[in-house]
């Protein structure tokens, strides 16, 4: 019998846009048009975590769900370009990104009941846009299954998902009965980078699109957030100047200093 793994896989901001590359109008976020969306590093780890088992499980099927409003096709394939089956993205304007993740876990749970056939569900630890870590608990409340999270490495033997979870001074090594939800962090190691037989292949195949109304949804779950106020942090700098007779007097008094503010 096929193993079904399913993944979930965010379209973000790139982390590594500088501060200055952001705008902050009407408690939302933007960048420029020029810099592009990534997808969430967490949930690439997420999808390496579903090919590794995979390789070993041999009959087993990946398939990577999305939710968001406004795909950029060339990134939001790129689990596709890794060695995922299939894609399908959740798109509508119900499924705006924002902090309140209410809307996400519905359209995911939907989609999972949909595909009707689901083993277990991968997910990064969380997104590095809102890192709420919300999404994976709320679907595996929703689904009703058991959950293990902040996953370094995950196995799937007899109808059992085997997860070494990290803690802060070592790891535990958990299992749970399939359907299961399970979340990886970055211990888990480097995704593997997508080869070009990989992303021309992945350039071939046409995401599945499902939308409210595909998923039998209404498109007004009640928030449970309110988001009341989004501003850039403010950064405030001092300078002091610090003088002598010459470069190595200036550098006895600059040393002075910083033994007075406890720097050294």
């Amino acid at each position: 019998m096929t193993l079904h793994i399913v993944v979930t896989a965010k379209q973000v901001l790139d982390p590594e846009t500088p501060l200055s590359a952001f705008n902050v109008a009407d408690n939302a976020v933007s960048t420029a048009g020029n810099i592009p969306p990534v997808v969430n590093g967490y949930d690439e780890q997420a999808v390496e975590a579903a090919l590794r088992i995979k390789e070993a499980h041999g009959d087993a099927k990946v398939t990577v769900l999305s939710c968001g409003t406004d795909f950029a096709l060339d990134v939001i394939k790129k689990p596709l370009a890794m060695g995922a089956d299939e894609l399908v993205l959740l798109q509508d304007a119900a499924f705006e990104n924002s902090i309140d993740p209410t809307m996400a876990v519905a359209a995911l749970t939907a989609a999972i009941r949909k595909l009707g056939d689901v083993d277990i569900v991968i997910s990064g630890r969380q997104a590095s846009d809102w890192d709420n870590a919300q999404v994976p608990l709320g679907v595996a409340e929703s689904l009703g299954w058991a959950v293990a999270t902040i996953g370094r490495k995950v196995d799937v033997q007899d109808g059992t998902a085997r997860v070494e979870r990290v803690l802060p001074d070592g790891h535990e090594t958990v299992e749970a009965p399939l359907p299961a939800v399970v979340t990886v962090s970055n211990e888990l190691g480097t995704p593997r980078y997508p080869n070009m037989r990989g992303i021309m292949a992945a350039r071939r195949v046409q995401p599945t699109v499902w939308t409210v109304a595909d998923l039998d949804l209404d498109g007004t779950a009640s928030p449970a957030f309110e988001l009341v106020s989004l501003k850039k942090p403010e950064r405030a700098v001092q300078t002091e100047m610090i003088a002598g007779d010459d470069d190595a007097d200036a550098g006895r008094k600059l040393a002075l200093r910083l033994r007075e503010e406890r720097v050294l």
